[in-house]
């Protein structure tokens, strides 16, 4: 359980800095004098740098020692966040957050593949995903709360503090307790598809959130769609062709895997938009505090904290699918009251948007993780867990970019529509990748990769 604890904290780090973050957001921009891109930014090129390094520091790690990169990312984080409290400037900020963001890619996927080499058992490890899970309602409980108290009665420079302590104690029990393990045959790098990604999911985000500044059909713009249309054909022309890819495409083959793999997206960018919105309409629009809006966000966190270990306890037991389908369903319902039914008009209707929004993103955890790694050779467990966490830092990036993007150009009242399509596509492939015809999918892919790594043992759901 040490383990467990230890790899909780890593996760806390990530988490808790970008609700923290979110609060503080208001204040950044009156002091750096900043614009809404400006703000876009600050979160963005944090879960862009972590999104494009995750994959390689999952894999780097089964190769060369999972305790030695966990480690060398907690050094990166802390300092990382030392820096942040330190800029001068918007410009620096964004700098060390990406600082940060490199040493958070070794942390998330790392913890992962740790937790399914040290839970080999199903439902025990189901059951610690659960808990894995919890954490991130815990920090979504905590962050806004410790955020808005912290910029109210200090600065936002101090939401960054608080990783530092976190960050130094989880490396020395990290020294400690947790044992070095790779991958009996580690992955080789796969330098020209990590260059690929990069390219890939900068245009794209830097498109969205400076589209609405330079006009649409601009040529920067423009170029950016290019860049990203090309390097997604390179991406999937070129890693089909490798024996040892970045990104394991046989993987997709699973519809269980592919699904956890979108609905991570649509969850996480449902996520991000949510909390960017709301966290500029409470302090912007209705005025309150930093303290104020934080403690308005607590239902949303407490039904996180509260549904995030029950929906592991049901994927250890029953499956993804009752998760999923009740994660979908509430965080449509919460979208739907925003868009359609003006939840910010009343206390009473704005109360049971987040007591929605929060069941949602509670249940949606555990199934995309245990979906993500169940099936999968233990081997490459670092890269599997990678590829769900992508999944979530990409949706996130969106999400931040997308609806952004929507309140630069004065439709906030898209932005919620938007949250509420995401919701729908979690129900929609929640139904449809956990029924039989997907279940068959995954032991085909399965046999698929076995038959390539026939002493290789497997992890099954």
């Amino acid at each position: 359980m040490i383990i467990l604890a230890i790899c909780c904290m890593s996760l806390l780090l990530v988490s808790l800095d970008n609700t923290i973050l979110n609060v503080a957001l208001p204040a950044m921009r009156k002091d750096l004098h900043a614009s809404v891109p400006g703000l876009q930014w600050t979160i963005d090129a944090y879960t862009l740098v972590l999104a494009a390094l995750l994959m390689l520091s999952g894999s780097t790690a089964d190769r060369i020692g999972r305790r030695r990169v966990f480690q060398t990312g907690l050094v990166l984080f802390t300092a990382g966040s030392a820096l942040c409290s330190l800029a001068p400037s918007l410009g620096w900020l964004v700098v060390f957050r990406m600082v940060q963001a490199v040493g958070g890619s070794m942390l998330n996927p790392v913890a992962m593949s740790i937790i399914t080499n040290t839970f080999t058992d199903p439902k025990e490890r189901a059951r610690a995903i659960g808990v894995w899970g919890g954490v991130v309602g815990i920090s979504m409980a905590a962050g806004p709360i410790i955020g808005g108290a912290l910029v109210q009665f200090s600065s936002w420079r101090s939401v960054f503090w608080i990783n530092v302590p976190i960050g130094l104690a989880a490396l020395v029990l990290t020294t400690r307790y947790v044992p070095e393990s790779r991958a009996p045959k580690p992955r080789r790098v796969d330098p020209v598809g990590q260059l690929l990604v990069i390219a890939l999911l900068g245009s794209v985000t830097y498109g969205i959130i400076e589209g609405s500044g330079a006009g649409w059909t601009s040529p920067l713009i423009l170029g950016c769609a290019a860049v990203a249309v090309c390097s997604l054909g390179g991406l999937l022309a070129y890693e089909r062709r490798r024996v040892e890819p970045l990104i394991e495409l046989r993987f997709f083959r699973s519809a269980p895997f592919s699904g956890a793999t979108v609905i991570a997206v649509n969850a996480f960018a449902a996520l991000g938009g949510f909390l960017f919105l709301n966290t500029l309409y409470l302090q912007d629009t209705r005025g309150l505090s930093a303290l104020d809006a934080g403690l308005h966000m607590l239902p949303m966190a407490a039904m996180a904290l509260i549904f995030a270990p029950i929906s592991g306890r049901i994927v250890g037991n029953r499956g993804p699918r009752l998760s999923l389908l009740l994660a979908g369903t509430a965080m449509t319902a919460s979208g739907v009251l925003f868009a359609g039914f003006d939840a910010e008009s009343s206390n009473p209707k704005l109360f049971t948007a987040y007591v929605l929004f929060g069941i949602g993103f509670g249940f949606v955890n555990a199934p995309i993780t245990n979906t993500a790694v169940s099936g999968m050779p233990r081997e490459q467990a670092g890269v599997a867990a990678a590829v769900a966490s992508t999944s979530r830092q990409v949706g996130q990036s969106l999400g931040v970019a997308v609806i952004g993007a929507t309140i630069a150009a004065g439709l906030d009242i898209a932005g919620w529509w938007i949250i509420a399509f995401c919701g729908a596509a979690v129900l929609i492939l929640g139904a449809l990748t956990t029924g039989r015809w997907a279940a068959g999918t995954a032991e085909r892919a399965a046999a698929h990769l076995i038959s390539d790594s026939p002493k290789v043992p497997v992890s099954t759901p």
